[in-house]
């Protein structure tokens, strides 16, 4: 019986798992969940939600009354509205197609709505990240090959820039 065990084909090689990705992303299905016998294989995408609680983003508490909002004519020159670029999947963030060449954008491009910013790679499949807002880029917060979560801050774009 031990025999069978070892000659019998496994049902989740490498070459499945790699099709049911594809079918994931194709058909834009957050998990799959198959069982052949005693084995089982669960693949997910995404950030998990279901059955485990997703850690919040962590605001400092404020520990002095609130001062009044100043007008906006007397804020400093300095202050610029800021909009963000975020993550909108988990994964590893790239700032360039390949390694050798040039990053989609730096500090001081400008982009519109549908400039590619760069890449999240999950399980193999790469995501192009669009800007989704017109401006200037004024800070890269992440680094190229960096991991990033759901609603990392990729970059900051000055819309008035």
């Amino acid at each position: 019986m031990a025999d069978e065990a070892a000659n019998s084909p496994n049902p989740f090689d490498v070459e499945t798992i790699r099709q049911l990705v594809a079918l994931m992303s194709e058909h834009d299905l957050s998990e799959v969940s198959l069982r052949q016998g005693k084995a089982s294989l669960r693949l997910r995408r995404g950030a998990l939600v279901s059955g485990v609680a997703v850690p919040a983003p962590i605001v400092p508490a404020a520990h002095t009354a609130p001062s009044p909002a100043a007008p906006p004519a007397a804020a400093p020159a300095a202050f610029r509205p800021v909009s963000p670029i975020k993550s909108p999947t988990p994964g590893t963030f790239y700032d360039r197609e390949k390694p050798d060449a040039k990053p989609y954008v730096e500090v001081g491009s400008r982009v519109t709505p549908s400039t590619v910013v760069g890449l999240i790679e999950a399980m193999k499949i790469f995501n192009e990240i669009q800007a989704e807002c017109s401006g200037v880029i004024v800070r890269a917060l992440v680094e190229n090959g960096q991991p990033v979560e759901y609603g990392t801050v990729l970059f900051e774009v000055d819309p008035t820039g």
